[in-house]
Parts: C-alpha cells; structure tokens; sequence
C-alpha cells in the first residue's frame, strides 16, 4: 500500500469532522430562529383574542355582509384590524408617550367614539334594508372601511387590553427591536382569520334569510350599537 493510498482516509475523516463541527457550531443560530418564530405566533394569538370578544364592530361586520355581501364585511374587517394593529404595535413597543395620552384623555375618546356608535345605530335602526337579490354593493368600499377604522379607534381601551394580552402570552421590556417588527404583524394576521371567518360565516348565513328578516336583523344591530354607544357616553363621565 502507497503513502497516497493511506492519506486518503485521512483526508475524508477531517472533512467529515469539519463538516460535523460546522454543523454544530450553526446549532445556537438555528435555535434563535426557531425562538424568533414563536414572535408572530405570539402576536397572531393575541389578534384573535382581541378581535374575537362580541361588540359592535361585531355586529357592525356582520349586518354589512349580510346586506351588502362578503367583500362589504372583509373590507369592514381590514379597517379594524389595521386599527387593532396600531394599538397593537403601540403597545408592543411601549411608546409611552401615547399610552399616556390615550389614558389621559379615555374620557374624551370614549364620548366621541359612543356619540359615533350611537349615531350609526340610529341610521341602521331607520335605514331599510337593501334588497337580498341585489349584487354586491362595492361602491362604498370605502365608507365601509373608514367608518369600521375610526369605530375601533375611538376605543382607547384597546392598547389596555394589548399591554395585558402582551405581558400574558410573554412579551415584555425586554423585547428586541426584531422581535417587536415580526411581532406586529402576526397581531395584523390574527385579528385578519377572526374577521375572515366571522364574514365567510355570515356570508353562509345570507343564502338562508329573506328581505323582512333582515329588516328585523338590522332593528336589532341598530339597537345593540346604539346601546354600546350609550354605555360608553355614560362611562367617559365616570373618569
């Protein structure tokens, strides 16, 4: 046997061993990705916790599909998850200039926000309905969109409700600048599933009811949004 033929083995030993050394040596990056991963879940969970609790925006996503259609009740539901991601991403970051001023000034907020509810809920109680035949209405998409964002923004309480969901699921302080940045959209993401379910469900629903009982439906919204809107006129007199 020649001196080549023995360093043949020898060489594909240590290129074994260097292959297996870098591959170990990539281990912490990979288990940092995989701890980095868990940020957007985070931030997915607490969308769907914050979207989900029935109120008016509920009800207000709900009486639009079902009148107006699928796209009406999606384009309603893009508007309060961009405002529940705004809070969302105030709180996550902690701007505490904000947070001070929406605490300072909940009270003002709250009669602007309760005198719009109320406000939309007497226009649903007196507005007849569409007609269920008709198609699709995409002409007030944007109507749709901007009432549905200024309604959940006129709710303060929604980066209260972030801080604790936040400081629940883990995310605290200590949360680095990336970890924040992929935080914020999974809130977008979740609060996106729970509005994309609640209209294709309601969209389910509109094939099984006629004209009159969505008369009856939109009495009924009307009032409930109205009486939200009432509760929060006489909750910014207590602060």
């Amino acid at each position: 046997m020649t001196v080549s033929a023995i360093r043949i083995p020898w060489n594909s030993g240590r290129n074994i061993a260097l292959r297996m050394l870098q591959r170990h040596s990539s281990m912490p990056a990979l288990m940092q990705w995989t701890v980095d991963l868990a940020w957007p879940i985070r931030g997915l969970a607490a969308g769907l916790i914050i979207a989900a609790p029935v109120g008016p925006v509920n009800l207000l996503c709900i009486r639009r599909t079902l009148e107006k259609g699928w796209r009406s009740g999606m384009v309603s539901g893009l508007g309060v998850a961009l405002a529940d991601t705004m809070y969302g991403a105030i709180a996550a970051f902690g701007i505490s200039l904000v947070i001070q001023f929406l605490v300072s000034e909940e009270s003002w907020i709250r009669l602007i926000g309760g005198i719009f509810l109320m406000g939309i809920g007497v226009v649903y109680y007196r507005k007849p309905p569409r007609s269920l035949k008709a198609e699709e209405d995409g002409s007030s998409a944007n109507s749709d969109f901007a009432s549905a964002f200024l309604l959940n923004a006129t709710n303060p309480t929604t980066v209260l409700s972030f801080l604790a969901v936040l400081a629940t699921l883990g995310v605290g302080r200590q949360s680095s600048l990336w970890q924040t940045l992929i935080l914020v959209p999974g809130i977008f993401c979740g609060s996106m599933i729970w509005w994309t379910i609640l209209a294709c469900t309601a969209t389910r629903l509109r094939g099984r009811i006629n004209d009159r009982t969505l008369g009856w439906m939109n009495h009924l919204a009307g009032i409930a949004i109205g009486f939200f809107g009432l509760a929060n006129v006489l909750l910014s007199r207590r602060h």
